[in-house]
């Protein structure tokens, strides 16, 4: 990576900590991949857009309904576990 890049993915993850009040270092627990049957979702405020058959990131299992992820853009949001699927 070029040092650009790395400076432009840091200021990513600092909006992404202070967006969702995160604290400590970013940690990807697994990949799941969105249920290829879902409907296209857009994002919300807090919401990552979702593309049936995509795989993401999980950062923190939040609760029983939703799950931070991180997309192939390094694009951070909530997903709702009823559309996940693990790999």
């Amino acid at each position: 990576m070029t040092l650009k890049a790395c400076k432009k993915e840091e200021k990513m993850d600092r909006g992404f900590q202070k967006k969702f009040k995160f604290e400590g270092s970013i940690k990807v627990l697994t990949q799941m991949m969105v249920d290829p049957a879902a409907t296209e979702k857009r994002g919300g405020a807090k919401n990552l857009p979702l593309r049936p058959g995509e795989i993401l990131d999980v950062i923190q299992f939040t609760n029983q309904e939703q799950i931070l992820c991180r997309n192939s853009q390094r694009r951070y949001g909530y997903v709702p576990r009823a559309v996940m699927l693990p790999l």
